[in-house]
């Protein structure tokens, strides 16, 4: 019997690339979905003793997101010890004022990723899990921007809040005896996103000279470090207690 079957999106980058090192353990059957595979991880994987499967899939093209849900829901096996979805995958693009966000494509995009693409990954496996005995747990990584409004983060901020409120939707249709889930906000962490984030244009996100003060005087936190706090809020007994989160809360 296989002691945790994780799912993960958005494994290749920063939070998420941490969180698949961190899953890949023994006992563990671990699916990591992300538009790029990662040699490194299969090799850590290996050398860990853990079952690793990547899938290669674009999560802002709905389509496949809806496919690959239903082909990973199909294969699980109902005998696992616990069962996660791991919803990590985003994009804090486009960034502009209300005035500017006139690209539609790049718009919808943004909610594929960040709320729709959700929605059918968590579909699947709360139709996959019902009647297990075993703990089933969705985390979806949220962020303050979701709860705090952010002048060029129109997109972004209207994305987490998505999230933040489906989260709960969620919990209620589940009852304390289904899937338990929590929207969590992981903080500020240096990865590719705050990369993105630091190239902004200013005129669009008045916020900029902040964000590049926090990379500059050090105040991000790396992503091994939040993947690990992560991963044993994961394991706590009263997961699901609060479902809108912060990892901070948990320094």
């Amino acid at each position: 019997m296989t002691d945790t079957i994780a799912i993960l999106t958005g494994a290749s980058r920063g939070i998420g690339a941490a969180l698949a090192r961190g899953l890949a353990r023994p006992g563990t059957r671990l699916v990591t979905l992300a538009r790029r595979a990662d040699p490194d991880l299969a090799a850590h994987a290996q050398a860990r003793g853990a079952t690793l499967e990547q899938i290669q899939v674009d999560l802002s093209d709905l389509q496949a997101a809806a496919q690959t849900a239903e082909r990973i829901a199909a294969a699980l096996p109902r005998d696992a010890g616990r069962y996660l979805l791991i919803n990590n995958a985003g994009t804090v693009q486009p960034v502009a004022a209300a005035a500017g966000l006139t690209d539609g494509p790049a718009i919808a995009a943004a909610f594929n990723l960040n709320v729709s693409a959700v929605m059918l990954l968590t579909a699947r496996f709360v139709a996959a899990v019902q009647g297990l005995q075993a703990p089933r747990r969705v985390l979806n990584i949220s962020s303050g921007a979701g709860r705090n409004p952010n002048a060029g983060w129109g997109v972004y901020c209207a994305t987490k809040a998505a999230l933040d409120m489906y989260t709960r939707v969620l919990n209620q249709e589940q009852g304390a005896a289904g899937v338990r889930a929590v929207a969590l906000a992981p903080g500020i962490v240096d990865t590719g996103m705050q990369e993105t984030i630091r190239a902004s244009d200013p005129a669009s996100f008045p916020a900029l000279a902040k964000f590049q003060e926090f990379h500059a005087t050090g105040k991000l936190a790396a992503p091994a470090d939040v993947a690990a706090r992560i991963l044993a809020y994961l394991d706590r007994d009263d997961f699901g207690n609060t479902e809108i989160d912060d990892i901070r809360n948990y320094d």
